[in-house]
């Protein structure tokens, strides 16, 4: 289940981010009204794995102070992180099995960057502005390479949305409405990693 876009705004910095609605278990499928895209604090999310790993994001998890001189990318590695890996095993989300620590997935806009967390709690970044995530990700991502090659659609929020209408069109695990928000790019910039 699940299509999370997220596409960084070449001119703004801004990171915009959407996602479906779609709720999955094994053939059924439900339109859910609560949002798998939303703000905490000076992040953006958007999840796919599980609707509880969501609700402990959005509504449980308390994102840490960032120290002044650290980069960001240590900072989300690191102490962000931590942060995380305590509030899903709190909520009683994160497992273990053969003693290796999962959660799921998701993508996290954060001072003018987009990060993907995997299960495994690692974070990546990747080279060209966007990233997805979910069922739908690998259609989304070839569609947005596509956009990105022709320049079309010229704004990013109808990039995002095209994105997504692609992978509905081509996934069953895809579906409408989409939620679509926008970061405004941080005055404290964004680090290479």
């Amino acid at each position: 289940m699940t299509c999370i876009v997220a596409m960084k705004d070449r001119e703004t910095g801004d990171i915009w981010m959407g996602g479906d609605s779609a709720g999955v278990q094994g053939v059924s499928l439900t339109i859910r009204a609560d949002e798998k895209v939303f703000e905490n604090g000076p992040y953006i999310f958007g999840f796919t794995s599980s609707f509880r790993m969501g609700n402990l994001l959005r509504y449980a998890f308390s994102p840490p102070q960032h120290p002044f001189k650290m980069g960001s990318c240590r900072f989300m590695a690191t102490i962000f992180i931590d942060a995380l890996r305590d509030c899903l095993k709190s909520g009683g989300y994160a497992r273990v099995k053969d003693n290796a620590e999962a959660g799921g997935e998701f993508l996290v806009g954060y001072r003018g960057a987009i990060y993907s967390i995997h299960s495994d709690f690692q974070i990546g970044r990747v080279r060209h502005p966007f990233a997805t995530c979910g069922s739908g990700g690998r259609v989304a991502i070839g569609a947005l390479m596509a956009m990105d090659r022709i320049g079309q659609p010229a704004d990013t929020r109808s990039r995002v949305v095209s994105a997504l209408k692609i992978a509905e069109a081509a996934t069953t695990g895809v579906r409408g409405p989409f939620r679509v928000i926008c970061q405004k790019r941080n005055v404290a910039g964004e680090d290479k990693c």
